[in-house]
Protein backbone atom coordinates (compact mmCIF):
# COMPACT_ATOMS: atom_id res chain seq x y z
CA UNK A 1 0.00 0.00 0.00
CA UNK A 2 1.30 3.35 -0.96
CA UNK A 3 0.83 6.40 2.13
CA UNK A 4 -0.49 9.53 0.65
CA UNK A 5 -2.01 12.64 2.09
CA UNK A 6 -1.97 14.90 4.86
CA UNK A 7 -3.52 14.14 7.72
CA UNK A 8 -4.01 16.13 11.35
CA UNK A 9 -4.10 14.52 14.37
CA UNK A 10 -3.10 14.99 18.17
CA UNK A 11 -1.26 12.88 20.68
CA UNK A 12 -3.25 12.30 23.99
CA UNK A 13 -2.34 12.07 27.03
CA UNK A 14 -0.50 8.61 27.26
CA UNK A 15 1.50 10.15 24.19
CA UNK A 16 -0.78 7.98 21.64
CA UNK A 17 -1.56 9.11 18.12
CA UNK A 18 -4.69 8.09 16.06
CA UNK A 19 -3.52 6.48 12.75
CA UNK A 20 -5.27 7.78 9.89
CA UNK A 21 -8.12 4.52 9.55
CA UNK A 22 -7.40 4.26 5.91
CA UNK A 23 -3.72 2.92 6.82
CA UNK A 24 -4.90 0.72 10.12
CA UNK A 25 -4.93 -2.57 7.72
CA UNK A 26 -1.64 -2.24 6.27
CA UNK A 27 -0.14 -1.78 9.51
CA UNK A 28 -2.17 -4.45 11.86
CA UNK A 29 0.96 -6.57 11.74
CA UNK A 30 3.31 -4.02 13.23
CA UNK A 31 5.44 -0.36 13.28
CA UNK A 32 8.68 0.53 13.56
CA UNK A 33 8.80 4.25 14.46
CA UNK A 34 12.25 5.90 14.06
CA UNK A 35 13.88 9.28 14.18
CA UNK A 36 13.56 10.79 10.96
CA UNK A 37 16.70 12.71 9.25
CA UNK A 38 14.12 16.15 9.47
CA UNK A 39 12.65 16.54 12.60
CA UNK A 40 9.79 14.30 12.53
CA UNK A 41 9.29 10.55 12.66
CA UNK A 42 9.03 8.09 10.46
CA UNK A 43 6.22 4.85 10.45
CA UNK A 44 7.28 1.94 8.54
CA UNK A 45 5.52 -0.87 8.28
CA UNK A 46 7.72 -3.81 10.72
CA UNK A 47 8.35 -5.13 7.14
CA UNK A 48 9.56 -2.78 5.06
CA UNK A 49 11.83 -1.22 8.04
CA UNK A 50 13.34 -4.62 7.33
CA UNK A 51 13.71 -4.33 3.74
CA UNK A 52 15.33 -0.72 4.03
CA UNK A 53 17.43 -2.21 6.44
CA UNK A 54 18.73 -4.53 4.31
CA UNK A 55 19.38 -2.14 1.40
CA UNK A 56 20.94 0.46 3.07
CA UNK A 57 22.94 -0.70 6.10
CA UNK A 58 23.52 -4.86 5.41
CA UNK A 59 25.84 -4.16 2.76
CA UNK A 60 28.55 -2.09 4.59
CA UNK A 61 31.03 -3.99 7.05
CA UNK A 62 30.08 -3.18 10.96
CA UNK A 63 34.31 -2.79 10.61
CA UNK A 64 33.62 0.71 9.12
CA UNK A 65 32.98 3.66 11.71
CA UNK A 66 30.40 5.32 9.17
CA UNK A 67 28.69 2.21 8.86
CA UNK A 68 28.34 1.70 13.10
CA UNK A 69 27.45 5.45 13.29
CA UNK A 70 24.34 4.86 10.53
CA UNK A 71 23.66 1.61 12.15
CA UNK A 72 23.66 3.04 15.68
CA UNK A 73 21.68 6.04 14.30
CA UNK A 74 18.77 3.90 12.53
CA UNK A 75 18.36 1.07 14.65
CA UNK A 76 19.37 2.99 18.43
CA UNK A 77 16.39 5.33 17.22
CA UNK A 78 14.01 2.73 16.22
CA UNK A 79 11.15 1.37 18.28
CA UNK A 80 8.77 -1.37 17.44
CA UNK A 81 5.65 -0.85 18.41
CA UNK A 82 1.85 -2.23 17.35
CA UNK A 83 -1.66 -0.77 16.63
CA UNK A 84 -4.03 -0.68 19.75
CA UNK A 85 -7.82 -1.80 19.61
CA UNK A 86 -8.61 2.08 18.84
CA UNK A 87 -5.86 2.36 16.14
CA UNK A 88 -3.95 3.99 18.24
CA UNK A 89 0.37 4.00 17.98
CA UNK A 90 2.03 4.74 21.02
CA UNK A 91 5.20 7.32 20.03
CA UNK A 92 8.11 6.98 22.08
CA UNK A 93 9.24 9.87 24.65
CA UNK A 94 12.85 9.57 22.71
CA UNK A 95 10.94 10.31 19.39
CA UNK A 96 8.45 12.82 20.71
CA UNK A 97 11.65 14.79 22.04
CA UNK A 98 12.91 14.56 18.24
CA UNK A 99 10.18 15.87 16.48
CA UNK A 100 9.39 18.52 19.16
CA UNK A 101 4.86 17.01 19.35
CA UNK A 102 2.87 17.80 21.33
CA UNK A 103 -0.75 17.87 21.30
CA UNK A 104 -1.88 18.95 17.41
CA UNK A 105 0.61 16.67 14.50
CA UNK A 106 0.51 16.11 10.96
CA UNK A 107 0.32 12.88 9.86
CA UNK A 108 2.19 12.63 6.02
CA UNK A 109 2.34 10.05 3.82
CA UNK A 110 5.35 9.79 2.03
CA UNK A 111 5.01 6.97 -0.52
CA UNK A 112 6.88 3.78 1.47
CA UNK A 113 5.79 4.90 5.09
CA UNK A 114 4.35 8.17 7.07
CA UNK A 115 5.83 11.13 9.20
CA UNK A 116 4.12 12.22 11.79
CA UNK A 117 5.44 16.09 11.91
CA UNK A 118 4.81 18.87 14.39
CA UNK A 119 2.03 21.58 13.01
CA UNK A 120 4.61 24.66 12.92
CA UNK A 121 7.50 22.65 12.14
CA UNK A 122 5.59 20.86 8.94
CA UNK A 123 3.81 24.59 7.81
CA UNK A 124 7.88 25.24 7.47
CA UNK A 125 8.39 22.34 5.71
CA UNK A 126 5.29 22.78 3.29
CA UNK A 127 6.42 26.18 2.72
CA UNK A 128 9.97 25.29 1.71
CA UNK A 129 8.71 22.73 -0.64
CA UNK A 130 6.02 24.67 -2.36
CA UNK A 131 8.63 27.54 -2.76
CA UNK A 132 11.51 25.19 -4.11
CA UNK A 133 8.92 23.48 -6.44
CA UNK A 134 9.90 23.72 -10.14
Amino acid sequence: MAFRGLYEHSLDSKDRLTVPSRFRAALSDGVVLSKGFDPCVWVHTTEEFERLSDRFLSPHSPFGRDARQLRRRFHGGSFDEKLDSAGRIHVPGPLIEHAGLSGACVVVGTGEYLEIWNVEAWAKQEAELDASAP
